[in-house]
């Protein structure tokens, strides 16, 4: 066993936020190309991973990018279904708020705390790590997406356990700013996926849980959005094999895929990625510690769908 600490304490305390009806006219993610442009400066992911494992899946999060995660695999493949292609993607926090004069690419931009860094690739800050064989957690310092500042006043923290077949991340943002920001689409998280996994799989019926028809659709570019009946999502290939995001109580998304076709640049660290994006309405306000699950699962969308119906039994 191998750790990592600094000397804070932890002190859990979970907000929960109730789901708005009317995402679509609250401004935020629309404008995510966010992730999409690469970072001036080029850097390797493994580089900077450390892993962890359980003899059936691994997981590997950069220690270079707040401890975002860049790897998930099965142990009989150890083939990464994730994209890191620059500090935005991975599975990772992410937050919006009030237009406060940045720029992203020349696009007028808002507060936007990520966990990886900025979008030049000004890498995040870990702050406090525990690293066992298959449980890890970090602490980080975010960085604004469009500045590459640090983000100070709010505090990001992971939490990450290996089971069986799943990764269930706990998520957890401090924010001790005196800003009262307005609402905004949230992502819970942001999930970048390798591009060689075009189709997004859900259910948004009438009858969910009740292993209902799914829907699967190859998502353009820019941003579309959907509601879903059950609280997960799965990119999967053209035989129904990939990985499934499950995020309990939330039930609208944002998803695109980006890039240039071009299956050369599909992969880890490739240019093109499929992205979708659990999301909540709500807004950052002075005191808000929000905490939020993840559930990440490999395997074909039928044993997807199953792992996700007996977490969902059990919570």
């Amino acid at each position: 066993m191998v750790i990592f600490s600094f000397k804070n304490k932890l002190i859990i305390f979970v907000t929960n936020i109730k789901k708005t009806a009317n995402m679509k006219k609250l401004l935020p993610i629309t404008l995510v190309a966010l992730f999409f442009a690469s970072c001036e400066k080029k850097y390797d992911a493994t580089d900077y991973g450390v892993y962890i494992s359980n003899g059936m899946v691994k997981l590997g999060v950069d220690m270079s990018a707040g401890g975002s995660i860049f790897y998930f695999s099965e142990m009989s493949q150890e083939r990464n279904l994730l994209n890191h292609n620059d500090k935005g993607r991975f599975i990772q926090q992410s937050y919006y708020g009030e237009a406060d004069g940045s720029m992203w690419a020349g696009t007028p931009w808002c507060w936007n705390p990520i966990q990886g860094g900025g979008y030049r690739g000004q890498a995040a800050t870990v702050l406090e790590s525990q690293i066992e064989q298959d449980r890890l957690y970090v602490k980080s310092l975010p960085k604004h997406w469009a500045t590459g500042t640090d983000v100070d006043e709010a505090i990001m923290e992971e939490w990450i356990t290996l089971d069986g077949s799943i990764a269930h991340i706990r998520f957890r943002m401090t924010y001790s700013g005196a800003s009262a920001h307005p609402e905004r689409h949230q992502e819970l998280p942001a999930v970048f996926i390798d591009a060689a996994l075009p189709n997004l799989v859900y259910y948004k019926g009438t009858a969910p849980w009740t292993n209902d028809a799914l829907i699967y659709h190859v998502p353009g570019w820019p941003n579309e959005y959907d509601e879903r009946s059950e609280e997960w999502s799965a990119y999967v290939d053209n035989q129904g094999w990939g990985i499934g995001v499950y995020t309990p109580e939330t039930f609208d998304m944002t998803m695109y895929r980006a890039g240039d076709g071009n299956p050369k640049n599909n992969g880890p660290g490739g240019s093109n990625c499929s992205y979708f994006a659990p999301i909540r309405t709500f807004s950052v306000n002075p005191g808000l510690v929000f905490e939020y699950d993840v559930y990440v699962t490999i395997g074909h969308i039928a044993d997807i769908r199953a792992r996700f119906y007996d977490i969902r039994a059990g919570l």
